[in-house]
């Protein structure tokens, strides 16, 4: 997760660096679009990329029972589509809503430590993502003006099945920061924008009543407690 974290921060890096309205040319250019930040309310969408994640807390050993433990081995992209509402609170501080739809995968992999038989589960996750942000805006350089963002967000797993080794509960909180920048065009803003969200809620579904064979309870018995992360590539458009 680490190396896409930074791989991420790259990217949004050399599309800074690659952008036609870099900060080093800011002055020698004209002014596009110089009234798109008076606007009290303005809307938008956003499309994008992101990652999904799972973080386990293994629960104690008891002796003389397996030793099973989770992880996700490697982590696929997903797409993401939102909408965007944007209140200026001040010059340089807005509230925004983005309602946003995130369709994605990971696969689970739950091995026996001693005998390394290991259980697969394809685990599809759609979200249902509400967060409400706050927007710290810098003075703008003629076409370019970064931010920062935070705040909380609720999420709604859409696409849960049951009867599987571990089933996480619909419902989650998550923690939100992010970083992007303005690009200004003569009829939108283009808003390339890194974000993190952390999950705080333990989402672990421990009451398995769906389940029809009783010896996979001990999947669910070997973790104590489980919170999803997601990394978000995203390119709003307002």
């Amino acid at each position: 997760m680490k190396y896409i974290c930074i791989t991420a921060i790259q990217l949004l890096f050399l599309f800074f660096i690659a952008s036609p309205t870099p900060l080093c040319a800011q002055t020698m250019k004209p002014m596009i679009n110089p009234y798109a930040d008076h606007k009290i309310l303005h809307y938008g969408f956003t499309i994008g990329t992101h990652f999904q994640d799972l973080i386990f807390t293994h629960a104690p050993l008891i002796d003389g029972q397996e030793e099973w433990y989770a992880e996700i081995p490697s982590i696929q992209p997903g797409f993401q589509v939102g909408l965007i509402g944007d209140l200026a609170l001040t010059e340089f501080l807005n509230l925004r809503l983005t309602p946003t739809l995130y369709f994605g995968s990971k696969q689970i992999w739950i091995r026996e430590y001693n005998s390394g038989e290991t259980i697969r589960q394809d685990l599809k996750s759609n979200y249902l993502s509400i967060p409400l942000l706050l927007k710290f805006s810098s003075k703008r350089f003629n076409n370019l003006r970064p931010y920062l963002l935070a705040g909380v967000s609720l999420n709604a797993d859409l696409s849960r099945k049951r009867n599987e080794p571990l089933l996480l509960k619909p419902l989650w909180i998550g923690l939100e920061l992010g970083v992007g920048s303005n690009f200004y065009f003569p009829y939108f803003k283009l808003c390339p924008e890194l974000k993190f969200c952390l999950g705080f809620t333990n989402v672990l579904e421990s009451n398995r009543t769906d389940l029809t064979d009783p010896s996979m309870i001990k999947y669910t018995h070997a973790l104590q407690r489980v919170t999803s992360r997601l990394i978000v590539l995203n390119f709003n458009f307002e």
